[in-house]
């Protein structure tokens, strides 16, 4: 039925000039999260976090033309302040997976994706490594590049307004 994630991987490091708690915070607390998801253009106008192993969260990112993208996944692995793993997936607005040609995105894209989150600590600062595994080689592992880095952009900022 469903394939295996396939073992590509995006891999980001990223230092915030805020405390892990914060950082950990923009990630599990919807109204937190909907002030930076989405690349510079994107807005996040709706975020739904069962934050807990097999819960789910529902996320909308909005184009600044008005279009929605959805996506979905479950929570495998909770380390409070430190590791967060779930699965990623396009989705409709009820939260059912879709696959990507539902957004038009053309080519092999798998259902399902992995992204593993750590959180470390230095000093007052924080690091995240973000790994976004299963994503298709080529321009769609650049645009989710360019995509992750202007949404964790936004992140610092939004860090900085708190």
């Amino acid at each position: 039925m469903n394939k295996a994630i396939p073992k590509t991987k995006l891999v980001i490091s990223r230092r915030f000039d805020a405390p892990r708690e914060l950082v950990w915070g923009a990630w599990t607390n919807p109204e937190e999260y909907k002030k930076w998801w989405g690349p510079k253009d994107f807005s996040c106008p709706h975020c739904e976090i069962d934050l807990r192993i097999g819960g789910k969260y529902l996320v909308c990112m909005r184009s600044s033309e008005g279009k929605d993208y959805w996506s979905t996944g479950t929570y495998d692995e909770i380390i409070p302040q430190k590791k967060l793993v779930f699965t990623d997936s396009f989705a409709n607005a009820r939260g059912n997976v879709v696959p990507a040609s539902y957004y038009n995105i053309e080519g092999e894209f798998p259902l399902m994706l992995k992204i593993v989150l750590n959180f470390e600590e230095i000093n007052t600062k924080t690091k995240i490594t973000l790994k976004h595994i299963g994503l298709p080689k080529g321009e769609v592992m650049e645009q989710a590049k360019m995509g992750w880095n202007q949404s964790f952009d936004k992140l610092a900022d939004s860090l900085t307004a708190v």
